[in-house]
């Protein structure tokens, strides 16, 4: 029975697009956020939904879209530069075959990153994708959110919707990107048009941001944790009062600590003993090994070299009897253990100039929505919500990087919209600029001929 609404909204959604294209582009958002085809058991799970939706979009745009004033970034030639060096580091990976499997939805993340900004010509189009992201999104978001007020959750214990542990059904990835979607909801709640922001409207937002909050509580994450207190640092930016602002944020997480379940507070206690953690002191030794590695290889291994690696490491931990404590350290040994980190994952996989690239794409977007909302913090009629999404965007997109510190997300296809939206706006706002100052050029007028004397 479950396989009916998802199968039913998608047809639906499929059928507009044929007479409204740009809807193929959001279908393909939708499938590669919620892969509706791991919750299904009957036809999406047998059909290339995601291989068909696609080829729609880029159809439908080559044949009817208005390609007048089309703008290329120089981000999107870096994800294009990213893109062939993926894939010259995978046809000489050091595990070709299961660096091939990667590949295969690496390169996707990349390519649909690139053209997405082509299609971005419109304020309308800009919030409807951030609309289907985020809307997106909230599908694991609310059911992990509910979840958490029924039973608490617990770290590998929250089931969102399917037992999976990839993309944003992985505990950490969910709960970096739950946070980082929280700007974007405010400027929903205040800016939005498609759903214009009354009372029912906001009160879903602060709802949803409710949920977004619960998630590392209730997948017990502590990079979730970390992320809220950027978060909370960041907005304190854009806000008017901050003082009013610091209060009510210490406020409430002193009212919400009695509320915490045991498990994750006690889990969230380890950030100060992370030697004693297995979990963390293996993240250090793979770390070391990684940057190691590249000394030798500098053009890195390919996807899923990581599975070479042996490490050892000391788990130290500190046993109290009475006033007499006792340090006590366990050597430990472990093989092929994950990257935990997307700048150590690309340094591994993809080497220096990997690594570069990706910076450069991530720092770049970082610096252009600066300009944005600096260029539009005294904004014209009609341009009042420029300033405000630019900096919802570089606050997710800064959320995102400080936990990809500790979650080996360099080729979250989540993140990567999010990188197409940021350029979106940022042509966008280049053809509204130019359009604005655009004058018609006068033609000097022609002058009558002089009479010559004779004829006078």
């Amino acid at each position: 029975m479950r396989d009916i609404p998802f199968i039913l909204f998608l047809a639906g959604l499929l059928a507009m697009g044929f007479r409204r294209p740009f809807l193929f582009v959001l279908a393909y958002a939708y499938i590669d956020i919620v892969s509706p085809q791991r919750l299904t058991y009957l036809l999406l799970n047998s059909l290339p939904i995601s291989l068909i939706t696609v080829a729609l979009a880029v159809l439908s745009w080559i044949a009817v879209d208005d390609k007048r004033d089309v703008r290329l970034a120089p981000r999107q030639l870096l994800l294009l530069m990213l893109l062939g060096y993926c894939y010259y580091t995978t046809v000489y990976a050091d595990f070709p075959v299961d660096a091939q499997y990667k590949w295969e939805w690496v390169w996707k993340a990349l390519a649909f990153a690139i053209f997405l900004p082509l299609t971005l010509r419109t304020k309308l189009r800009i919030e409807a994708l951030l609309l289907f992201m985020v809307l997106s999104a909230a599908t694991l978001i609310i059911t992990g959110g509910l979840k958490t007020l029924l039973s608490g959750g617990g770290y590998g214990e929250l089931n969102l919707m399917v037992n999976n542990n990839s993309g944003l059904y992985e505990g950490s990835t969910i709960s970096t990107v739950a946070i980082a979607i929280i700007p974007l909801i405010l400027w929903f709640s205040r800016f939005g048009t498609i759903y214009k922001p009354n009372r029912l409207v906001q009160l879903f937002c602060y709802c949803l941001i409710f949920a977004c909050l619960l998630i590392p509580v209730g997948t017990s994450t502590r990079t979730g944790l970390l992320c809220i207190g950027l978060l909370a640092a960041l907005m304190l930016r854009d806000v008017k009062r901050k003082l009013v602002y610091l209060g009510a944020a210490g406020m409430l997480g002193l009212l919400a600590i009695p509320f915490l379940p045991a498990e994750f507070t006690a889990r969230m206690g380890t950030i100060k003993t992370y030697q004693a953690d297995a979990s963390a002191s293996t993240r250090l030794a793979v770390w070391q090994w990684t940057f190691d590695y590249v000394q030798d290889h500098p053009m890195g291994g390919g996807f899923e070299a990581y599975r070479q690696n042996r490490i050892r490491y000391d788990k130290v931990s500190v046993e109290t009897s009475g006033n007499v404590s006792t340090v006590k350290r366990e050597l430990e040994l472990d093989q092929a253990r994950a990257y935990h980190s997307a700048y150590f994952e690309m340094l591994g996989e993809q080497g220096w100039p990997g690594l570069f690239l990706w910076l450069a794409i991530g720092l770049g977007g970082l610096f252009r929505m600066e300009v944005l909302r600096q260029r539009y913090r005294k904004p014209e009629a009609g341009e009042e919500w420029i300033a405000p999404l630019a900096s919802s965007l570089q606050i997710a997109h800064i959320i995102y990087l400080f936990g990809a510190t500790f979650v080996a997300i360099a080729f979250q296809p989540f993140v990567f919209m999010l990188i197409g939206a940021q350029i979106g706006l940022d042509t966008y706002c280049a053809r509204h600029h130019a359009h604005k100052n655009w004058r018609p050029i006068r033609k000097p007028r022609a002058r009558a001929a002089p009479v010559p004397v004779a004829a006078q």
